[in-house]
């Protein structure tokens, strides 16, 4: 082997390893030390990666709350368990989380709403509603196509009756529902209140007696009867201030048309 190559192997060895030796100075040099913290809040978080929190996910949200000081009782589907939980790891005090739920505002299951067309498109809410607004001759009516099922991934919501209907007990209020819904009509509400109005037409009543059997016409016998005013009729359709509510069930019991559901039978016992 001739003295050239010899040398060029050297020179190529050696140039290698010099910079092999920097790179792992500067490693320990520039190194960015690992919060501990990090590691103990993404554990302690449910791993839904749902994004109800506002990030990415899990890690990001963990992330989140150690380097730009993120609420620590944003996660919906943990809880105040988690809350309490990742407050304890950052020496903070979590304030308490309220839980909530999400509910849709309609009530217009098949027979009770009218159709304008026969829709024979993609079986999506999202398709259909890009076709006038989608069948429903309600405006603001569930579809029914289960885009709002597909989104959700703990199971909380099927369509019962051309209607998605929400299982409580299941839902986490991730959100993912909400922003998939075309027509808006799926809201995040306080889990203890009972009361909740089952439609969002804005529609005259004259006009809406037309379409659907179960839409509320604005008559504001509701608001009428509410002790505490927690129920007001704005563009022709009743919505609840959930700040004054108490769960009498007036509201749900004096609506002549039954738009306005109410949970928890011992409640409304009390209030008949």
């Amino acid at each position: 082997m001739s003295i050239g190559i010899i040398l060029a192997v050297l020179i190529v060895g050696g140039t290698g390893l010099l910079f092999g030796c920097l790179l792992a100075f500067a490693s320990i040099i520039f190194r960015v030390s690992k919060d501990e913290r990090l590691d103990k809040i993404t554990d302690a978080l449910p791993g839904a990666n749902c994004g109800a929190c506002g990030y990415a996910g899990c890690a990001a949200y963990a992330e989140a709350i150690i380097s730009n000081n993120a609420p620590i009782n944003a996660c919906s589907v943990g809880k105040d368990a988690v809350a309490q939980k990742i407050g304890k790891i950052m020496g903070k005090k979590a304030e308490k989380v309220e839980a909530k739920t999400a509910r849709v505002l309609c009530g217009g299951v098949c027979g009770a709403a009218l159709d304008k067309y026969d829709y024979q498109g993609i079986r999506s809410c999202v398709a259909a509603a890009k076709l006038a607004g989608g069948p429903k001759t309600c405006p603001n009516g569930c579809l029914g196509f289960g885009t709002c099922q597909a989104a959700c991934q703990f199971g909380a919501i099927s369509i019962v009756d051309g209607v998605a209907v929400i299982d409580e007990e299941k839902c986490t209020a991730c959100g993912q529902c909400i922003k998939k819904c075309p027509k808006h009509i799926i809201q995040f509400v306080p889990k203890k209140n009972q009361a909740w109005v089952k439609c969002m037409n804005t529609e005259a009543g004259v006009l809406t007696n037309k379409y659907c059997k179960s839409g509320c016409i604005g008559c504001k016998i509701c608001e009428k009867n509410c002790p505490t005013g927690a129920i007001k009729v704005t563009d022709n359709f009743a919505s609840i201030d959930y700040d004054r509510c108490i769960n009498c069930g007036e509201c749900a019991k004096k609506c002549p048309k039954h738009v306005i559901a109410f949970n928890g039978a011992e409640n409304y016992a009390k209030a008949e």
